[in-house]
């Protein structure tokens, strides 16, 4: 959240027309929560998220440099936060997959 406050600023004033560097002392903190979870997609945040999550290769094809690149750095942050016991955890999913698919007991 910190590292899109600049976009939550923006999607407050696009779509509640809240400026949140005026109006949010006296917003309680379930408040503020509350309409962040309520930004939509045609406000800042709301793109920037699309673009963050597009999967579809199709839609992916007809994105421009700057989209592919907002893409990229979020994703490459995100790997980076992976921790080695939700790696190990994930690795230790699929092995069990694939023994079980081999028909071989992991014990």
């Amino acid at each position: 959240m910190i590292d899109d406050f600049d976009l939550i600023i923006s999607s407050f004033q696009t779509q509640y027309g809240i400026r949140l560097s005026r109006d949010l002392n006296g917003m309680k903190w379930a408040e503020f929560r509350s309409l962040v979870s309520g930004l939509g997609p045609d406000t800042p945040l709301g793109r920037i998220v699309a673009i963050r999550s597009e999967e579809n290769e199709d839609v992916l094809r007809n994105f421009t440099q700057n989209q592919l690149r907002i893409r990229r750095e979020w994703r490459e942050k995100k790997a980076k936060e992976v921790s080695k016991e939700e790696l190990n955890a994930v690795l230790d999913g699929l092995l069990d997959t694939f023994k079980k698919m081999a028909g071989v007991n992991r014990d």
